[in-house]
């Protein structure tokens, strides 16, 4: 459980990547996705920073889960296709059929295209 809690009730933000506070402005360390997850220290106003913090708390009534493992987003189709395979789940293809296009009643060469029906 101690695990599964680390991941389902984890905060906006830890103690330790807190630097300072200082003339009301908030230093921490963050991850830069646009340089590939490299770490960075931004400096916000205290403002900015309960700002994008309160982004994080969930309405009344919400609860956070997050997925990982064989629930991650980027495992869940690999690992249903692994999982499927063990315990043996039959995959039956669709059948498909051959459209069958109306000829026209008239000159039994055309082919009739419903566009409408009414009623």
């Amino acid at each position: 459980m101690e695990y599964l809690g680390r991941y389902t009730h984890k905060i906006a933000i830890s103690n330790a990547r807190i630097l300072s506070y200082q003339n009301n402005e908030v230093c921490f360390v963050a991850k830069d996705y646009r340089k590939g997850g490299q770490k960075v220290v931004l400096r916000l106003t205290d403002r900015e920073f309960i700002r994008r913090y309160a982004l994080h708390v969930l309405p009344k009534g919400f609860t956070r889960m997050r997925h990982y493992g064989i629930l991650s987003s980027s495992l869940k189709k690999q690992c249903k296709q692994i999982i499927d395979e063990q315990i043996g789940v039959v995959v039956i293809p669709l059948r498909q059929e051959s459209i069958q296009h109306k000829l026209c009643l008239y000159c039994k060469s055309g082919h009739l295209v419903t566009v409408a029906v009414f009623g």
